[in-house]
């Protein structure tokens, strides 16, 4: 299979993918009506990373096909944004999210200098979605409400935007994001999985004695 076929199916696989990547996640808040273990902190700073991204590389006409799917993402990371706050009791909040992003998003753009140093940024905060995430996790012990399909499916798609960012643009910050949040996201699967068998094993256990 020659390197274009592959860069075809890596980019169409990944869009495809990233239609559906946060809806486990969704489903698994409406069902359970509680946001124990899932982390607002996080998801705020997985939306501004994204739109940095997103902003980043529009700026510099880089091909649609290497990052179509943020703007997906993006929405559906406004649906759990949205179902949080609602579960929380802080939905009026969410006019205060929306305009920060807007203008934040047209503010980093003004300037090409501007636009670099959120981009040098961007890895940073990505990462520290991830770390709120994680630390959600060690706090509560429980992550019941937390999809391991959603962290699984998005393991495979920065796998895929490290293939198809070398095999087009090259560039270098992007590529490190890429490799920093997949490692990432291994890691906090792992963490949701410890603590699903953790709570397997304690359910297990209270069972025994009961009977």
């Amino acid at each position: 299979m020659e390197s274009h076929e592959l860069l075809h199916i890596a980019n169409f696989t990944t869009l495809f993918v990233c239609m559906v990547l946060k809806f486990p996640q969704i489903f698994l808040l409406m069902r359970a009506k509680s946001t124990k273990g899932v982390s607002l902190n996080s998801l705020l700073l997985e939306l501004i990373g994204y739109l940095v991204f997103v902003a980043y590389q529009m700026y510099y006409d880089y091909p649609p096909p290497t990052y179509l799917e943020y703007p997906i993402l993006i929405a559906q990371d406004a649906m759990l944004l949205l179902l949080i706050l609602h579960y929380n009791g802080d939905l009026r909040q969410s006019f205060g999210y929306a305009f920060v992003f807007i203008v934040g998003w047209k503010l980093i753009t003004v300037q090409k200098w501007i636009i670099d140093l959120a981009m040098s940024l961007c890895t940073f905060i990505s990462a520290g979605s991830k770390f709120a995430q994680l630390q959600c996790l060690w706090r509560t012990k429980d992550s019941n409400q937390v999809s391991a399909l959603s962290w699984s499916l998005a393991i495979y798609t920065t796998l895929t935007r490290i293939y198809t960012t070398l095999m087009t643009t090259g560039d270098t910050q992007v590529l490190v994001r890429f490799v920093v949040m997949g490692l990432l996201n291994i890691w906090v699967l792992a963490t949701v999985l410890h603590y699903r068998k953790k709570d397997g094993s304690n359910s297990s256990s209270s069972t025994k004695k009961e009977d």
